[in-house]
């Protein structure tokens, strides 16, 4: 049996008995033993294993009704590259009045694989502090420089107070660079946090990573450099200018504004590519709605299906199960269908059963199917996204991401209040997990409101979930043997239940609220 987590004995299995509710907790588990069963294999993208978990999911979709909703039958093609920079046939150096002084690269600073590198550039150097474009608060690292044809450096951070609750956003590397290439730049060196582990950080960034193929998804379109600096040699990038990488970091630690200054050396590299295809799907399964008029609107209810497939061992097993992350969340849309094709209940919308691929790699699989989806876009009113359903404690309080953000927000409320269940107060607010976290965040930038739902964990419960994310996600260790408690699944699933019932049912579309930041995506 894997290695799990240490939890408290009130993690034993409990078995919900109320007769009354619509879920036990265990049949949705059941699913869970199967979709992260060894033989699914981590249900990598494009692997023999996560083809085995959609030909289950859709099977039980065939049980309960659901009719194909893809773009061939219940699915959508989704097409994605694995791209990586082959170090031995690149290089980079930074130049001094003509001579060059050749990177190490893996210890001086690294190649980002975001960005399909040229065969070659040679550009001068800035550094833009945070390089941060906040509009909402006239804050503006670009101002009175000149960057065309220039390389930004900068740290990441911003200054404390109203630039700092928007940076979360400025920050995201798709708007980021879009900002940057408007301004001129055609590359971006990013210095690391001193307090992080660069030998950790070097490997993870040099691993193979994963994007949607094709141009409309090039988030680096025109970027011609984009890496990674050691923050311990960073000084390189500042010979002469009168500043240290010490000195700026402080600053930064500081919470304040960073100087902004042309530096006085350029860098000139060269990145060889590797690129791979790979060929995924997402499904799409409709419940189709009871109103005449409604049935032609769809509230999504949506999970991701992919987990990170067969990788380094951790005390010899090498299967990144991928249990509560997220075949929780798929087994609970199944479950979900199920209940409502045992019950007869056909909400007055139509509903959406979507499992999306590429989860880990960047939300990917979302991504394609809100820019193509498999029916009208306008008919699209909501998402309720279902990522991680962390059942290793009672079910005391929730977080619903996106709660003060639009109508959905209402609906969570009304849903957690029938059950009696408390909103939890976000403690990573700067994280901003509403657009970060998991699929969700793609119907927000479609202009389509959103929420997502999560198991609650009050200051009694933290270390769990600290010991939780530190031992088990994204570890061989998130397996079906880890201790659960069926009690908080089964409750999940009911505020989830109600939550879809009311969206689906409410002839009033979900909307915006007139204060929300993401208003302006609106279609």
């Amino acid at each position: 049996m894997k290695n799990t987590v240490a939890l408290s004995a009130f993690l034993l299995l409990a078995i919900h008995t109320n007769a009354e509710e619509h879920f036990d907790g265990k049949a949705l588990w059941h699913r869970v033993q199967v979709l992260a069963a060894d033989d699914m294999e981590g249900r990598a993208p494009g692997s023999p294993g996560l083809a085995r978990a959609e030909a289950y999911v859709i099977d039980q979709l065939k049980r309960s009704g659901l009719t194909p909703a893809g773009a061939h039958g219940y699915f959508q093609a989704v097409k994605l590259l694995n791209r990586k920079v082959v170090e031995k046939n690149s290089s980079a150096a930074l130049l001094h009045g003509g001579i060059a002084d050749p990177l190490v690269l893996g210890e001086d600073a690294i190649f980002m694989n975001d960005v399909e590198h040229p065969p070659k550039v040679d550009a001068p150097l800035v550094f833009l502090g945070y390089g941060l474009q906040v509009p909402e608060q006239n804050y503006d690292d670009f101002a009175e420089l000149d960057l065309k044809g220039k390389i930004a450096v900068t740290i990441s951070g911003s200054p404390e107070g109203g630039v700092r609750s928007l940076a979360t956003h400025y920050s995201r590397t798709s708007v980021r660079w879009k900002q940057f290439r408007d301004a001129g730049l055609v590359g971006w060196i990013d210095i690391a946090w001193p307090e992080a582990s660069w030998p950790f950080l070097a490997g993870a960034l040099t691993n193979t990573t994963m994007y949607l193929a094709g141009d409309e998804f090039d988030d680096a379109k025109g970027e011609q450099v984009h890496m990674v600096f050691n923050p311990a040699h960073a000084d390189k990038l500042f010979e002469c200018t009168g500043h240290t990488s010490q000195e700026l970091f402080a600053i930064a630690k500081a919470d304040k504004r960073l100087p902004r200054f042309p530096l006085l050396v350029r860098l000139r590299a060269a990145a060889g590519m590797q690129n791979e295809p790979v060929h995924s799907a997402n499904i799409v399964a409709r419940l189709e709605g009871s109103d005449p008029r409604l049935r032609n609107e769809y509230t999504v209810l949506s999970a991701h299906i992919d987990h990170l497939g067969i990788g380094a061992p951790v005390n010899g097993d090498g299967i990144y199960n991928g249990a509560i992350d997220n075949a929780t969340g798929v087994a609970a849309l199944i479950e979900i269908a199920a209940a409502l094709r045992k019950e007869g209940i056909r909400p007055r919308r139509s509903v959406l059963f979507t499992f999306f691929t590429a989860e880990e790699g960047g939300k990917l699989g979302s991504r394609f199917f809100t820019a193509h989806p498999t029916v009208d876009r306008t008919s699209i009113v909501a998402d309720i996204n279902i990522d991680e359903i962390q059942a290793t404690v009672p079910l005391k309080a929730m977080l619903a991401f996106g709660v003060d953000e639009s109508d959905l927000g209402d609906a969570a409320r009304r849903a957690l209040a029938s059950y009696k269940v408390a909103i939890d107060v976000d403690r990573e607010p700067l994280s901003n997990r509403f657009i970060n976290s998991s699929d969700q965040g793609s119907f927000v930038f479609a202009g389509i409101p959103a929420i997502r739902l999560g198991v609650g964990f009050p200051e009694e419960f933290a270390a769990v979930q600290r010991a939780w994310r530190r031992e088990c996600k994204h570890t061989p260790s998130d397996d079906p043997q880890q201790p659960i408690n069926l009690e908080t699944i089964s409750q999940y699933e009911e505020i989830v239940r109600a939550l879809l019932l009311d969206v689906a049912n409410d002839p009033h579309r979900p909307q915006w609220k007139s204060g929300s930041f993401y208003k302006r995506y609106a279609m």
